[in-house]
């Protein structure tokens, strides 16, 4: 068994690198990996949580791993895990556009799949259509190249994912289970519905069928309607698109009539906190608003250099010692002026009788992120607001970008954001008030527990 691996590794390397460009020198490689060693020392707000020796010692190591790749998706692959230990999900390395062009994750040729993380198994939750009856929704794939799936997510998927919540990392290692270039193959295990057991294996290639089932849902940027006659229910999919808070602004005489509401954030995963602001205005009677605060690293040379000598004992009534003491340990940051959002008195105009002051349901996920997440902390203290559902995505932040060699590119989170009195919800999430998950039986017998126990509470309330 061992000797037909070895053959079967060593024929996927040769196709490999027969198919994938091997141009960057060695020079080039190492380049880019202090490239992003170096921003991330000097730049990445969360540095005070890395194991700095691990880190440059991972670092070391790295300079002659780099040069031992033998193309270019080798380098940047090995670039994603060094960036990986980072576990900041605004901090990532993107291969070339040349290199992902020709990486696929749901296709392969007569097949076509989507997993979803549901309990901790990678659930087929869509296929082509030509292989519902095949393959039925709900299979779970056990098996990957002869290893346990979970085994398997371990050792070769989720090493090379930077996020900041384990458990988001655990959906997008589901997610990116069976990503590969063209050409990789994987013998799947799988567990159909029915608890039988059936073997497939696979290979990455386009698929031409377009046709999928089920059906993806098509969203808008606001969806609404109506539950028990008089609970509302808005779907805010994205604030990336200022057009949302116009088509808000349309359903308002409508939601006036509502007795409670549902605002669902479930599928949205940021844009501009601005946008999702302009639709808060409407939902609260303050006019004072707390937002998310936020730090980022303050570098000073000379400072960092006393700190050498300088001891926390040093620092005691001397802002001079602590900056100093701080600086040296790359934990030094300018805090930005804070204050809340007060309205003015066109905005206070404005908002007269368009406020819909009712009790309100959040529905949050684990896709909530970002500008949604904000739009949260708005919220923290409105008493007529609750949270249902799981904790959100849990990572937002101001990314800098910059290039690495032939074509590829790397962020590194510059900003921590916070609630207004410093707690942390970056790596955490912000939580439910009532937390609802979704099992695999749900989803099979198209299910909503969290809206359905967001209408049995707002029952309850009017």
């Amino acid at each position: 068994m061992k000797k037909i691996m070895c053959i079967l590794l060593l024929c996927f390397t040769g196709f490999l690198s027969a198919q994938i460009p091997n141009q960057l020198s060695n020079s080039e490689k190492v380049y880019g990996l202090s490239k992003f060693w170096q921003e991330a020392n000097y730049n990445f707000v969360y540095l005070n949580k890395v194991d700095k020796a691990k880190w440059d010692s991972l670092y070391k190591a790295y300079i002659t791993k780099v040069q031992e790749t033998e193309n270019d998706f080798e380098y940047y692959r090995l670039l994603q895990k060094f960036c990986a230990f980072l576990k900041d999900g605004h901090t990532n390395v993107y291969f070339p556009e040349h290199i992902q062009d020709s990486i696929f994750n749901t296709n392969f040729g007569k097949y076509r799949l989507f997993l979803t993380n549901i309990e901790d198994r990678a659930i087929i939750t869509r296929v082509n259509e030509s292989k519902k009856k095949e393959i039925p929704i709900g299979t779970e794939i056990i098996k990957v190249n002869g290893t346990q799936t979970s085994d398997y997510l371990t050792e070769h998927v989720l090493p090379y994912i930077s996020l900041s919540t384990d458990y988001i990392l655990k959906d997008w290692g589901v997610w990116r289970l069976l990503e590969g270039y063209a050409g990789t193959s994987y013998d799947l295990e799988l567990k159909l519905p029915n608890g039988k057991i059936k073997n497939l294996t696979l290979t990455h290639s386009i698929t031409e069928e377009e046709e999928v089932y089920p059906p993806f849902e098509e969203r808008s940027l606001l969806d609404m309607k109506w539950y028990d006659n008089d609970i509302a229910y808005v779907a805010l999919n994205s604030f990336s698109d200022p057009k949302i808070d116009s088509l808000f602004y349309e359903r308002i005489p409508e939601l006036k009539k509502a007795k409670a509401l549902i605002i669902d954030l479930r599928n949205n995963g940021g844009g501009s906190t601005g946008i999702g602001q302009e639709i808060f205005n409407h939902l609260t009677n303050d006019t004072i608003l707390y937002g998310s605060k936020f730090q980022s690293r303050l570098h000073v040379p000379s400072f960092k250099a006393w700190g050498r000598w300088t001891e926390e004992k040093d620092t005691i009534n001397d802002s001079w010692a602590k900056q100093a003491y701080l600086s040296f340990r790359d934990e030094y940051y300018h805090n930005f002026p804070y204050s809340p959002d007060t309205l003015s008195v066109a905005e206070k105009e404005f908002l007269k009788d368009k406020r819909i002051i009712v009790p309100t349901v959040l529905l949050i996920g684990h896709n909530t992120a970002s500008a949604a997440e904000d739009f949260l902390i708005f919220a923290d203290n409105q008493t007529h607001m609750t949270k249902i559902g799981e904790p959100t995505f849990g990572s937002t932040g101001q990314p800098m970008l910059f290039d690495l060699p032939n074509g590829g590119k790397a962020r590194i989170c510059t900003k921590k954001d916070t609630y207004p009195n410093g707690k942390e919800f970056v790596g955490l999430g912000i939580q439910p008030d009532i937390e609802v998950g979704k099992s695999l039986s749900d989803y099979m017998e198209n299910k909503d527990p969290a809206l359905e126990k967001a209408i049995e509470l707002l029952k309850g309330e009017k």
